[in-house]
């Protein structure tokens, strides 16, 4: 598509105040295929979470993008990513979801590789020519991978930037997500996964918007009231300060009416935890100083990493991916985020809040 036709699908006449986007950047599967070509073939893509393969042997399987990957800790403890597919006819190595292995063996054929994605068992081996050559059947791997505070990104353009520089402004954000930790944060077991009937930026776009939260979330500020939150904090709450962190990320932050499991009391908490909170927020207090702690305790922030990594730090932290399978239908997975330390109490209010909130049933729908 050339470029001046992409052109004239936005307005953006920052001298008059005016923004506009033409509804066919929705709709149009042309576009789309530019987006799986330019956007997410050449940025970094969350994949997973170190703390979601913490033994030798453990693995997961992800789709992103498009492509099948095999997050596994190798058994000599080194953290690899792999296209989950085999060297021979392409066929998925391994079909579960996540587990503890050895090694992978491919149902097709029986081609079996080892956790350091050598391969380690070919059937019928001694038909093969003297060309046949094991080492260049290995699993393969996208062109990038990096970790950057437990959370792991690969991209498939070797060419990309370093994580630590493409993650921008949004780095300062992610270390006060991961600094509310002092054990480290971990994804607890779980997955929701779901999809909408819609264009994957409209996702994008609801995520860091502030301006919906009275009017789409009504049911959930109506419970808010009835669990005893002064209804001053309601009624103030506002759509927050949204910020460009660069390379196409960005943040909103406000001060919620509701409460948070790691400082933040609210009545439906109960007299009991008052006391508890607010240990934590003095701890937190002495590593940090107090107007870091206060960002980390009594603020939320609805974190974007470009181009489809939510991390929503509200009343619950949840880690969220989403990809285009069409123009017009997405699907979408998310995890509760943690810290290891959490008491039992503050981890069964955390994840109390994830489904009734965030979650595609949750109150948060009107």
């Amino acid at each position: 598509m050339h470029p001046e036709a992409l052109a004239h699908l936005i307005v953006d006449n920052r001298a008059e105040g005016l923004f506009r986007v033409h509804r066919r950047v929705f709709t149009d599967s042309h576009l789309l295929e530019l987006e799986h070509e330019r956007i997410f073939a050449q940025c970094w893509l969350y994949v997973g979470h170190e703390s979601e393969v913490p033994q030798p042997g453990d693995f997961l399987t992800r789709c992103v993008a498009g492509r099948p990957l095999l997050v596994v800790r190798g058994t000599d403890g080194v953290l690899r990513v792999f296209c989950n597919t085999c060297t021979h006819r392409g066929a998925q190595v391994c079909r579960e979801p996540r587990g503890n292995a050895r090694s992978f063996q491919c149902f097709y054929h029986a081609w079996t590789f080892n956790t350091q994605g050598e391969l380690i068992g070919v059937p019928g081996e001694d038909a093969y020519s003297p060309a046949f050559d094991r080492r260049q059947l290995a699993l393969a791997s996208p062109a990038r991978t990096d970790v950057y505070r437990g959370f792991i990104f690969v991209s498939f353009n070797p060419e990309v930037m370093d994580l630590v520089d493409y993650l921008a402004g949004a780095r300062d954000y992610l270390d006060l997500i991961c600094d509310q930790a002092e054990a480290g944060m971990e994804i607890v077991p779980g997955t929701q996964a779901y999809s909408m009937r819609a264009n994957w930026k409209l996702l994008v776009e609801n995520s860091i918007d502030g301006y919906h939260a009275r009017s789409t979330h009504r049911r959930y500020f109506d419970y808010l009231l009835r669990t005893g939150v002064d209804p001053r904090l309601v009624q103030r709450r506002r759509g927050g300060i949204s910020k460009n962190l660069g390379n196409g990320h960005a943040v909103i932050q406000s001060e919620p009416p509701w409460g948070r499991p790691i400082a933040r009391w609210t009545p439906a908490f109960g007299e009991a935890k008052r006391a508890a909170l607010e240990a934590v927020r003095r701890r937190l207090e002495a590593r940090f100083g107090a107007e870091r702690a206060y960002l980390m305790t009594q603020t939320s922030r609805n974190l974007l990493i470009f181009p489809n990594l939510i991390i929503n730090d509200i009343m619950a932290i949840t880690v969220r991916t989403f990809y285009p399978t069409a123009v017009d239908y997405t699907v979408i997975n998310a995890w509760a985020l943690a810290p290891r330390e959490e008491s039992p109490e503050d981890r069964a209010l955390r994840l109390s809040n994830f489904p009734h909130f965030p979650g595609p049933r949750g109150l948060c729908h009107s």
